[in-house]
């Protein structure tokens, strides 16, 4: 077990005494799995419109036929010692909620609200009792999701060693992570503390968060990762050719990567165009509402490994010559990503990777039974499956949503209404309903029919003998 300690930069070591001593406490040692798959933003809106363009109105995903379902409720508290809940989430507390267990602000990656401290994640624990760990995401792997299972900062986008002092966009100041520099005693910021976590793999986008050098040193945060063990690669053939047994680190595009799938030459949502007397009044005049369009592969996902790829490879590599187990998490991101934007088309397509991920998951369990795969969502996002034209268009006047809209014609030949209206800023934002979870067989017995989403991580802990 102590080969993994050795990964770890001697402020990782005291934040994981915890860790340890659960670990060391265990007495379990049967090899057990945990697959853990995420659809950053992925609610039953976002499935049901994946669900018709995909696969019909009568159609399956491979989700729907997953034989354990339940509902998550999001929990989010204020950033203080009050705890008074907010009820609408972001990535990072929800993501720091399924990795430790603690719900805590938004914004904040495996730290707790109010007092700031760090929070022994689900990995930390795995790794210390000897499993091995990956994750796999298509957004950068310094984003909030990937990066609150390995990474503890007060702010999810102190993602390199550069973002760590000030983070100002267009003349704003965003905020800082002064306190989690490595000169005031902080491990650093996210891609660094990545770089020597100990991970076996890490795959996912996020290459220009390795480029700057490490605060206090000569070297990028790149050539730490590879001195701490990781072998890189940058390509899908390289990703293809790996060695079983390699530690990898996998950065396929500067940030996120691309999506598969987008609105007919590069179209999004649009707003309904009312007339001038419609204007003046609004039962008068008319409205035009935006033209159908179809989904269509986005060129710019040409050579880039597709979820299901880098799936597979931290599969083998996870698995190969383990006895003790292992913990993955597997991210689709840009389900939220692209609502965020008003792209139905996008989420469509990485709703669809994550099914191919399922599959490539409930393979893996079917060969190793000891193997727990969970499906769920950190929160709930801004996508709504209305009608394409007004039910209430019969009584005569001009009535459409005051949001934007896509309308999608669909391979059954139908058009399906797509509405994003949770403001007037030109990014959507997140909602605060519940999440679907889904596991597979080896879920029956442990997860309810209600969960609060901070429960998941006791679930997976004890599946591993924690």
């Amino acid at each position: 077990m102590f080969q993994y300690l050795l990964f770890f930069t001697e402020p990782t070591m005291r934040r994981l005494a915890t860790a340890v001593t659960l670990a060391l406490a265990s007495t379990t040692t049967t090899a057990a799995n945990v697959i853990l798959i995420v659809g950053d933003g992925m609610d039953d809106q976002q499935v049901t419109i994946a669900r018709d363009y995909l696969k019909g109105a009568n159609g399956q995903l491979l989700l729907d036929q997953m034989p354990v379902r339940s509902a998550v409720q999001i929990l989010t508290v204020e950033d203080n010692t009050e705890g008074k809940p907010v009820y609408v989430a972001d990535s990072a507390n929800t993501a720091t909620s399924l990795a430790t267990g603690a719900v805590t602000s938004r914004g904040r990656i495996a730290t707790s609200a109010g007092d700031d401290r760090d929070l022994p994640t689900i990995v930390e624990l795995a790794r210390a009792a000897g499993l091995r760990t990956g994750i796999v995401s298509s957004a950068s792997v310094t984003d909030a999701t990937p990066a609150s299972f390995a990474a503890h900062i007060s702010y999810r986008m102190c993602e390199n060693p550069e973002l760590m002092a000030d983070i100002t966009y267009s003349g704003i100041h965003l905020g800082h992570c002064q306190q989690d520099m490595k000169a005031n005693g902080g491990a650093g910021s996210i891609s660094e503390q990545l770089a020597v976590s100990g991970l076996d793999v890490l795959l996912g986008g996020g290459a220009k968060h390795f480029q700057p050098t490490v605060e206090g040193g000569t070297e990028s945060v790149l050539r730490s990762a590879q001195l701490a063990g990781f072998s890189v690669v940058r390509s899908r053939d390289e990703l293809l050719a790996a060695e079983p047994g390699e530690r990898l680190l996998g950065l396929f595009a500067p940030g996120t990567l691309p999506v598969r799938m987008r609105g007919e030459d590069g179209r999004e949502a649009e707003a309904p165009r009312p007339s001038l007397l419609n204007r003046l009044h609004q039962y008068l005049g008319s409205v035009e509402l935006p033209e159908p369009m179809r989904c269509e592969p986005n060129p710019e996902a040409a050579g880039i490994p597709s979820l299901k790829e880098m799936t597979d490879t931290a599969l083998q590599q996870l698995s190969h010559n383990n006895e003790r187990g292992f913990f993955l998490m597997v991210e689709s991101a840009s389900i939220d990503k692209q609502s965020h934007e008003r792209k139905p088309c996008g989420s469509i397509g990485e709703l669809e990777q994550l099914d191919e991920v399922l599959a490539s998951a409930l393979d893996f369990a079917a060969q190793h039974p000891d193997t727990l795969v969970l499906v769920t969502a950190d929160h709930s996002q801004a996508a709504q499956l209305i009608p394409q034209r007004s039910m209430f268009e019969a009584y005569t006047v001009p009535i459409y949503t005051p949001g934007k809209m896509a309308r999608i014609i669909t391979p059954e030949g139908s058009i399906m209404g797509v509405n994003y209206a949770t403001n007037d800023f030109g990014y959507e934002e997140h909602t605060g309903a519940n999440v679907p979870l889904y596991g597979n067989a080896a879920a029956e017995g442990r997860v309810k029919t209600f969960q609060r989403q901070s429960e998941l991580f006791g679930i997976m802990r004890e599946f591993l003998g924690l």
